[in-house]
């Protein structure tokens, strides 16, 4: 949810949604990012960059996802070389 109206811009919220769904992703990315070498490595990236902790995090979860669903459609494996691009 943004908050915008005329030239004021607000923060943006999440807000909606699965609950329960937001909420396992990101306890998911919380330990992935201690484990997992791609996912720390995106995460020290946007941090670096000035984001915000949790927007960077969402950023992972999202990059989560997207890996997660292509492993689902192409019936493969986890790959690291596949999570770099």
């Amino acid at each position: 949810m943004n908050r915008e109206s005329g030239r004021y811009k607000g923060k943006r919220i999440i807000q909606g949604g699965r609950t329960q769904v937001r909420t396992v992703l990101y306890m998911a990315m919380m330990s992935a990012m201690q484990s997992n070498p791609i996912f720390k490595a995106t995460y020290q990236r946007l941090l670096e960059a000035g984001k915000p902790k949790k927007v960077a995090i969402i950023a992972c979860v999202r990059k989560m996802v997207v890996i997660l669903n292509s492993m689902l459609r192409d019936g493969t494996m986890w790959d690291e070389n596949m999570a770099k691009n």
